[in-house]
């Protein structure tokens, strides 16, 4: 089977965007990322993975994971051992989303047969697009996340160790997917999650926490208990992860039907919808030419040329 290798990318800035300050949102603080990498060490090494590669970053979760492997190297005690830990660093760090794809490119090419991932939507969306066929556990350190899941790092390592040792197959322990892709002239963006048609001409702090600035909505998937604006079709018209389509309505706040949808932690707000319809994969959707395509996740930009916007419904990445 060759060596088990295993990557871990941690976003230092997810949990830090505008909601804290209109929702009182939490915040997720560096030292509990950098103890979550520390616990899934634990478990890897209690698993039998040989090799982690660990993303760098300014925020001070690499520079604590590394002192902690300092400590235990000098204590002399008698501890379960940590597999050896490479720091990828040697690449500039720009403190941007294409930190995470060049981090998630070097661990497939290094020969990555897990990478685990600490953000939200935007990190996920992100290293999704750079992983290929290599699974990802993305674990949720942002804000009200519906990709990544709420998971004790310990038992994401125990996880993401036994698919990498081979111990169980990933076929058996991984599922695929869906995704929503957009184009723009010559771009092309994937979300995977949700698309919304806002009218907000600026990114700014590039959430979008005011449905009233959305006029078209596409999701991947929607779940009644999920936060943000895929809570809206989630009430009114659930999606599972796991079904093969997705689907799309428009809102306005002169709609007759109304909603009341939590939108971000601590902001439940009406919204009106019409025209929910299911999208199947393979017709492309034109969004409204009222606004411009946002992807969700705060990492993302939103898709600037809106003259030629099309969108594909849910397919299997």
């Amino acid at each position: 089977m060759g060596d088990a290798i295993v990557g871990v990318v941690a976003n230092p800035l997810s949990g830090r965007d505008i909601r804290r300050l209109v929702t009182q949102a939490s915040v997720f603080p560096t030292a509990e990322k950098a103890n979550m990498i520390q616990r899934m060490l634990t478990a890897f090494g209690a698993i039998g993975v040989h090799r982690v590669l660990l993303s760098t970053d300014l925020g001070g979760i690499s520079a604590s994971v590394f002192r902690a492997i300092e400590r235990r190297a000098g204590s002399g005690r008698d501890r379960p051992g940590w597999p050896e830990v490479e720091f990828l660093d040697g690449q500039p760090i720009r403190q941007t989303a294409q930190d995470t794809a060049e981090a998630v490119r070097r661990m497939v090419i290094a020969g990555a047969r897990v990478i685990v991932i600490l953000g939200g939507d935007g990190t996920a969306r992100v290293a999704a697009t750079a992983a290929g066929h290599v699974p990802l556990l993305a674990l949720s350190t942002g804000t009200n996340n519906v990709f990544p899941a709420v998971r004790e790092a310990t038992i994401a390592g125990l996880a993401a160790g036994l698919v990498a040792t081979g111990q169980v197959p990933a076929d058996g322990a991984t599922t695929r997917a869906k995704l929503l892709e957009v184009r723009a002239g010559d771009r092309t963006e994937t979300a995977l999650v949700d698309v919304a048609v806002s009218t907000e001409r600026h990114v700014g702090a590039r959430a979008i926490w005011d449905p009233a600035t959305v006029t078209q909505l596409f999701c991947a998937f929607a779940e009644p208990d999920a936060v943000g604006l895929s809570s809206i079709l989630g009430q009114l018209a659930p999606v599972a992860r796991h079904e093969p389509y997705g689907v799309t309505a428009h809102l306005s706040s002169a709609a007759s039907r109304q909603v009341l949808a939590p939108i971000a932690p601590g902001l439940v707000v009406p919204v009106g919808v019409d025209g929910i319809e299911r999208m199947r994969p393979g017709p492309e959707y034109l969004p409204d030419n009222a606004g411009h395509p946002r992807v969700r996740g705060t990492r993302a930009r939103r898709v600037r040329d809106r003259r030629d916007s099309r969108l594909r419904p849910p397919v299997r990445g």
